[in-house]
């Protein structure tokens, strides 16, 4: 297979995420999958093996849950990716789809931004919703009745999970004014509240899900009290906690085993994913054997296995059982391999930075260079697998991945550390790496590419502005490119979490906003810019966009605009192909580069 071939076919190739099933009904299990050539749900019937499309639309489906007794498949219907619009549902052996709350006649009252759903094994439902200006809902829905508003706060609230008997309602809110670091409370579908807790400034809560058990109350969280993300079970109605402790190094996530006496620790540390069983009645924590690499989702099955959905950087997606064999992948070609990932680490102004690399097979160091910034700014880069950045090692290109502060998977202080000084201490960060692979004779200085999409198009174009001899060509997808036009538009979970890391809105801190936004050094941007941009985008909104791209055809600098009919991003693969390929081009011919080995012309 020729290069061009090989890097599209891994756009192409089928995936597939982990099947989520149904708790009273383990054979009955839903997917997400590009098989169609879009992100669309699919349902799983495991013991037939029969499996059918649940949804078809032109821009994909991003959500879906399947309820506790496998009868019903929910899913959201939005339009063109700008993530507005209303819950549907559809039985799991087919059929038509209705609207979940079909007593509803006003649509103002059930559409919105989904802020997170739970469902019961009766029938019941509780959904989250946020509108521009009208604050923070959940709603109480009992079939064949109208919903009622059980919760109401102008702060960002979420729905984390239901109790499998629909009595009692988990909810992440921020009524404390920090998004960051929400609290926990639990109510019953009146509205009445069984508990809260909240461990004070800069201490988070994340809730998870109930115990699989019926008549236990106890339900497990995430807390950060020890400076990272640890387990912890709570109950509601007595106020009784009990912290997990963990040696272990890395962040923490973790779930139920169905027998509700062991937890499923998932392990993050330095890129990698460690799975293990721990015993609730003993303490004792047993490794399960996974290969080495990523695990992006874990679940444990009602016979004790575990089932995980792994990959690493040389090696494509596949969904795997603690029992040893692969559970089920889509049918058709999988994708070609590509090249293992190094790790690096270098001393920044803020400590260590974990940095990931991915070296060219063909051609000689110094290679030209694209720093690929992740998204969040709260996530990271691993050693996934990922049709990006083999497409730029097949170029010919090197690819590094920062794992700045404000990254996920190194405690709670590097998760935080961006308060102040937004987007400049990424940037920091960023620029000790940089110097440490150029001395090191990895990077061409002569060739460096900057590129990321959402949080990492923000600081692409940041670091064009203020960066402006350093880089030869810059990308930037779905990005912010001023805090102040975004936070005007964006969504009310978003302007929540931009008041929390920002330090208050543009009215109370315009000084920050500005100091933090890539269209105040605009007019010192050298480099030539591609920028992509949804037309229905509601996190990074288009108006921002054109602003920013107005100021540079004024001054006539060098630019190009891609603009597609989605959201936040493409489900569609071919159109994903396509972004890729306007990306592969611009950087190519900007740094003069033919062939793929990265070559000079």
């Amino acid at each position: 297979m020729k290069a061009e071939e090989r890097w599209r076919a891994r756009f192409r190739a089928p995936r597939m995420t982990l099947p989520q099933f149904a708790a009273k009904a383990p054979n009955r299990a839903i997917y997400q999958s590009n098989a169609s050539g879009s992100w669309e749900i699919y349902a799983w019937d495991r013991s037939t093996g029969a499996f059918h499309q649940v949804t078809d639309r032109p821009n994909g489906t991003r959500y879906a849950v399947l309820d506790p007794v496998g009868q019903w498949i929910w899913w959201f219907a939005d339009t063109d990716g700008n993530e507005w619009g209303q819950w549907m549902r559809q039985p799991f052996d087919g059929g038509p789809d209705e609207n979940a709350i079909s007593a509803v006649t006003s649509e103002d009252m059930v559409s919105g931004h989904p802020m997170g759903i739970g469902l019961s094994s009766v029938g019941t439902a509780a959904i989250g919703l946020a509108r521009p200006g009208g604050g923070f809902q959940v709603l109480h829905v009992q079939p064949g009745e109208a919903p009622t508003v059980v919760y109401e706060h102008a702060e960002a609230a979420y729905v984390t999970a239901m109790s499998p008997d629909g009595a009692l309602i988990l909810i992440d809110h921020s009524e404390h004014g920090d998004a960051l670091h929400p609290a926990l409370r639990v109510i019953r579908p009146n509205g009445t509240t069984v508990g809260d807790l909240h461990d004070g400034p800069g201490k988070g809560l994340l809730g998870v899900r109930f115990s699989p058990i019926a008549g236990d109350r106890r339900l497990l969280a995430l807390h950060e009290r020890r400076g990272r993300r640890e387990p912890l079970l709570w109950d509601p109605l007595t106020g009784d906690q009990r912290e997990v402790w963990l040696r272990d190094p890395g962040e923490v996530t973790a779930d139920w085993f169905q027998d509700g006496r062991s937890l499923l620790i998932v392990r993050q540390h330095r890129g990698r994913t460690r799975l293990h069983r721990y015993d609730l009645g003993g303490g004792g924590m047993t490794p399960i054997e996974t290969p080495h690499g990523v695990i992006e989702a874990a679940a444990a099955r009602h016979d004790g296995t575990v089932e995980y959905a792994w990959s690493n950087s040389s090696h494509p997606p596949m969904i795997r059982s603690s029992a040893g064999h692969v559970v089920m992948n889509p049918a058709g070609p999988s994708a070609p391999p590509s090249v293992p990932v190094e790790d690096l680490d270098v001393d920044g102004p803020g400590g260590r930075i974990h940095t990931l690399v991915s070296r060219p097979e063909r051609g000689n160091a110094p290679y030209p260079t694209v720093f690929l910034l992740h998204g969040g700014p709260t996530a990271q880069d691993d050693d996934s697998f990922l049709p990006a950045v083999a497409a730029w090692v097949d170029h010919g290109f090197a690819v590094v991945r920062v794992n700045y502060r404000g990254s996920t998977g190194y405690g709670s202080a590097w998760r935080d550390a961006l308060h102040g000084d937004v987007g400049h201490i990424e940037l920091a960060d960023l620029t000790a790496v940089r110097e440490h692979v150029v001395a090191g004779g990895l990077a061409d200085p002569e060739r460096l590419v900057i590129a990321g999409g959402s949080w990492g198009g923000y600081l692409t174009l940041l670091a064009l502005g203020v960066q402006p001899k350093t880089w030869a060509a810059g990308i930037a997808a779905v990005p912010i490119a001023d805090h102040v036009a975004t936070y005007e538009d964006e969504t009310e979970g978003l302007r929540a979490y931009q008041r929390a890391l920002l330090g208050g809105s543009p009215e109370d801190v315009p000084e920050r906003y500005a100091s933090s936004s890539p269209i105040t050094y605009v007019d010192q941007v050298a480099a030539p810019v591609l920028v992509l941009a949804g037309e229905n985008d509601p996190r990074c909104p288009i108006r921002q966009v054109q602003n920013y791209i107005a100021r540079l055809a004024a001054r006539g600098h060098d630019h190009e605009v891609y603009r597609f009919d989605a959201g936040h991003g493409s489900l569609v693969v071919a159109e994903r192909i396509e972004q890729m390929a306007a990306q592969l081009d611009f950087a190519r011919k900007r740094l003069r580069l033919t062939g793929m080995s990265g070559r000079p012309a």
